[in-house]
């Protein structure tokens, strides 16, 4: 049991190192359904920074076309609501793995 537990918790703390691609490795390696069902959450709240990259684009793209004084009314707001959502997400996965380490079954 204290395995499952481990590559769980390692399923959410991978948004140190190889983001996506660890639980989705953990997801197909493992037989056990509790380490499928976290690493699945742990693979869908890594994807959730990559959602935001075409908002960003988007914007420096558009402030950079249109008027200069445009520019930093276009881009801020969109480069500070994807930073606080990518830092939400971040802290999520932390919140998760502790969790996931600290179950007692």
């Amino acid at each position: 049991m204290e395995q499952e537990k481990i590559l769980s918790a390692l399923s959410y703390f991978s948004v140190f190192f190889f983001g996506g691609i660890f639980p989705l490795i953990i997801y197909f390696a493992s037989g056990n359904e509790e380490v499928k069902r976290h690493s699945k959450r742990a693979f869908f709240s890594h994807i959730v920074p990559l959602i935001t990259v075409p908002f960003v684009i988007w914007s420096i793209v558009l402030g950079l076309t249109g008027h200069q004084a445009t520019v930093p009314y276009v881009i801020v707001p969109t480069l500070i609501v994807c930073f606080i959502l990518d830092l939400v997400v971040f802290i999520w996965n932390i919140v998760q793995g502790i969790k996931v380490l600290k179950l007692e079954n």
